[in-house]
């Protein structure tokens, strides 16, 4: 990993302690220094959980623990999260290849996220709308399951392969995404405001607005345009107040 970036290993509300011993294991073996565990749903500083970290105790005991997941990522620049079903509607998929080398395009320091789920039933679709890119692992259509801790290793492998890659390649322009909080809100202002216009209905609200939110992450939009659109509807609503005066 450069030294400009900084990765962290996010898991969404864990239920096995061995599986997070098994987690923070992984991060010493690719020297990832912080894990992050939302809202978990289990002792995972067990003996079980620390007889299965060995030489991970350390980032296990020290792993910071949030109540949701955007307070988990509301320092992270690039944020990919995994998905175990193929088919899911209305969330893109991005190869593992594209999205990997997509996080370690970048000259500047950044925090990176890779956001695991759930054991039995992953990511929810809101959640993975939180992430600029998402991938799967392909595993076999009769038993496409695959153990949290399993998985975390083949993404954590599969970044270290392209990262030692990436290091010997010439760098090009980079793009850097907008801050997942002030998208988000972002996001959640216009949608009011579309709503007060009546450009929006409260019964297809949900549905556009994660068009429009797929749009944004899709262009990969910037601080500064976010701060452009919130600006726009800002001077909109006042337009609307005031145009009788």
């Amino acid at each position: 990993m450069s030294i400009k970036k900084s990765l962290k290993v996010v898991l969404v509300e864990p239920a096995g302690p061995i599986n997070v011993g098994s987690v923070a294991r992984l991060c010493e073996n690719f020297s990832v220094h912080e894990l992050r565990i939302v809202s978990p749903k289990c002792d995972y500083l067990s003996q079980e959980g620390k007889k299965m970290a060995v030489r991970g105790l350390k980032i296990l005991e020290e792993a910071k623990v949030y109540k949701d997941l955007n307070a988990a990522l509301s320092d992270c620049s690039r944020i990919i999260a995994t998905c175990g079903r193929k088919e899911h509607g209305e969330i893109p998929l991005n190869s593992n290849k594209d999205a990997l080398r997509w996080a370690l395009k970048s000259e500047r320091e950044e925090t990176i996220a890779l956001v695991f789920g759930r054991e039995d039933r992953g990511l929810s679709n809101e959640e993975l709308l939180k992430a600029n890119k998402v991938i799967s692992l392909n595993t076999s259509d009769s038993y496409p399951s695959l153990n949290l801790s399993h998985a975390v290793a083949i993404v954590l492998h599969q970044f270290n392969q392209f990262n030692e890659i990436d290091l010997l390649k010439p760098r090009t322009k980079t793009s850097y995404p907008a801050n997942l909080i002030k998208l988000e809100d972002c996001i959640n202002d216009a949608g009011s405001f579309l709503l007060d216009i009546g450009f929006l209905m409260k019964h297809t609200y949900k549905a556009k607005m994660t068009k429009i939110k797929q749009l944004l992450l899709r262009g990969e939009v910037k601080d500064d345009e976010v701060a452009l659109i919130r600006g726009i509807i800002s001077q909109a609503r006042w337009k609307i107040k005031h145009k009788n005066d």
